[in-house]
């Protein structure tokens, strides 16, 4: 897909291609802002499989499967079997984990990080625990990695949780409760792990120092600062530049567990009548699931947050749930009956939906039903916004698909007991999260630009111009492989790194774009519809010749194509 999605992909190609894996570069660009892990696990991925677009999600989907066997396995040591198991189904089938694995984003590997050392920890003061030495380690080595993930926040997460939980339980001032972690060695251990990255990119990357918060155009700093003061202070503080990111409303970002972890949110009321005393395993667990949710969502309200930020907290939410579904009780009883009574909401909805745009015609694709909301744009689900009530016209399938998930839900929670019911949930997201990947496939010409990359493939060799940022039309330069020109398009994600010594010069403007357009080479102008208009007094419209289309973009180029036009579906 256009905008993060093919970036983390090409990011990754660029240093196996190059055989750099020290400076993330796009389109020839230093790209500074984020941890190197990601690109590594999906580098070493091409370099087995091939760069392809689906090789580059298996570690992300390993990581998924992992997240779950892990959780499983917490919720087993602290709560038993059932539990444990329940804890896993939580996270396995919850909306969230599904909707943010989607787009290549690092957050269900850090998840996996903290969730691994939220468990060393635990097992590193439980007295009956035999090594553990070998679990302070781990606990060290998750840190490390997390670090690599997704920079100081895999540290500040796990570590807040911890100290808060070494407080609560009266033991944050205990010689003896520290020296169970082994420091000095653990400390070595999360370093060696971390810090030699660090070390290469900053001398790579000068200058190494420099004490300023000014954040703004036209200014480089080097690796250090930017990394550091740009990406991890100045965005807490919201004063991160550029600044081409919104904040969910807090109440709305704590109000959205409800639906990231349906359907098995509706069991938190049963959550609050479980002990949380700490005499017991079970009881620790518990209020260090509470410390570790509890701090997460706590460091955000004072932050800048997106929806997809408090992912980390899911395995600790899973844990408590799956330990209340586990035991049982009226609670659980009547969120079971809530569940059947969304569920057939939600049927209901579905197909009355499906009979308002039964006589909808769909001409073209999806985009042409929906609206704009360009300033929701900055959140991750923003896109949300532009859904029409026509637009489900083209998602008859997934919306049928969809009805026939909540319908099994309903019939299948109507008079069946806990455990048959926690069953067919699973059942009924397995089959819903289907109709989803359908509806994403139907979104693919709005979201992906991969008809247009192919159509540029096709035709004779030319040099791609690219109208506005590269995020933008991402994937064009993905599936192409090709160095782009970025007209106008020296801002938001690479402006940064434009300012670098060295950078190469691939940002145009419109007197430099028509300087090349009407010279004998070719080239290959990727742009939206609605910028034509410009685009045609700029070079006369007699000189814009249609190679492709479809999703609201489309490709042009200065000399009549060798293929004709074609709408890319």
């Amino acid at each position: 897909m256009d905008d993060v999605d093919a970036v983390q992909g090409q990011i990754a190609r660029n240093m196996l291609q190059s055989g750099d894996w020290v400076s993330a570069r796009l389109d020839g660009v230093l790209y500074l802002e984020k941890s190197p892990l990601i690109y590594w696990l999906m580098a070493i991925s091409y370099k087995i499989f091939g760069a392809y677009d689906w090789a580059a999600r298996i570690p992300m989907a390993l990581s998924s499967i992992g997240l779950a066997w892990l959780t499983a396995a917490f919720g087993k040591w602290a709560f038993g079997k059932l539990a444990g198991f329940y804890a896993g189904l939580c996270i396995a089938t919850c909306i969230g984990l599904f909707l943010f694995t989607r787009i290549l984003i690092p957050d269900v590997m850090l998840t996996f990080t903290i969730a691994l050392a939220m468990w060393a920890f635990l097992r590193v003061l439980d007295e009956e625990e035999t090594h553990p030495r070998a679990w302070a380690y781990l606990l060290a080595a998750s840190l490390g990695t997390g670090l690599l993930l997704k920079s100081l926040i895999a540290l500040v997460f796990p570590l807040g949780a911890a100290i808060l939980y070494l407080l609560i339980t009266r033991q944050l001032f205990s010689a003896a409760t520290w020296k169970r972690f082994y420091p000095l060695s653990s400390l070595a251990i999360m370093l060696l792990i971390a810090v030699p990255w660090h070390i290469v990119a900053t001398i790579r990357n000068p200058p190494t120092f420099a004490f300023t918060l000014h954040s703004g155009g036209g200014a480089y700093h080097g690796f250090l600062w930017f990394y550091f003061i740009n990406e991890q202070l100045l965005r807490f503080l919201n004063l991160r530049y550029p600044r081409d990111y919104a904040t969910v409303p807090r109440l709305y970002f704590w109000l959205f567990h409800l639906i990231w972890l349906f359907p098995w949110s509706v069991y938190f009321p049963a959550v609050l009548k479980l002990s949380y005393r700490p005499v017991d395993r079970a009881g620790r667990t518990r209020v260090l699931a509470l410390c570790w949710t509890g701090f997460l969502l706590l460091f955000f309200t004072f932050s800048t947050t997106q929806e997809y930020y408090s992912m980390p907290c899911y395995p600790a939410l899973a844990l408590l749930l799956g330990s209340a579904m586990a035991a049982g009780g009226s609670r659980i009883r009547w969120g079971t009956r809530a569940l059947t009574i969304i569920s057939a909401v939600a049927a209901l909805a579905a197909v009355a939906i499906l009979i308002a745009v039964r006589h909808v015609p769909t001409p073209g694709d999806i985009t042409e039903a929906l609206s704009k909301h360009p300033t929701a744009y900055k959140l991750s689900l923003g896109h949300m916004e532009d859904l029409t009530l026509s637009s489900f016209a083209y998602l008859r399938l997934p919306l049928a698909l969809a009805a026939i998930a909540f319908l099994v839900g309903a019939a299948g929670t109507l008079r069946a007991g806990s455990r048959r019911a926690f069953f067919v949930l699973a059942v009924m997201m397995v089959v819903f999260f289907q109709a989803a990947r359908l509806a994403m496939v139907t979104f693919d010409p709005f979201l992906s630009s991969l008809p247009l990359a192919q159509a540029i493939l096709d035709g004779p060799p030319g040099t791609i111009i690219v109208d506005s940022q590269y995020y933008i039309f991402s994937s064009i330069a993905y599936y192409t492989n090709r160095t782009e020109l970025l007209l106008n398009g020296r801002w938001n994600n690479l402006e940064y790194g434009s300012y670098a010594p060295g950078a190469p010069r691939v940002f145009i403007n419109d007197v430099e774009f028509k300087q090349l357009w009407l010279n004998p080479a070719r080239y290959y102008l990727v742009t939206k519809l609605s910028a034509m208009p410009r685009l045609s007094l700029l070079v006369g419209e007699d000189r814009l010749h249609l190679v492709a289309e479809g999703g609201g973009k489309a490709v042009y180029t200065n000399y009549p194509p060798v293929k004709l036009a074609t709408r890319a579906n």
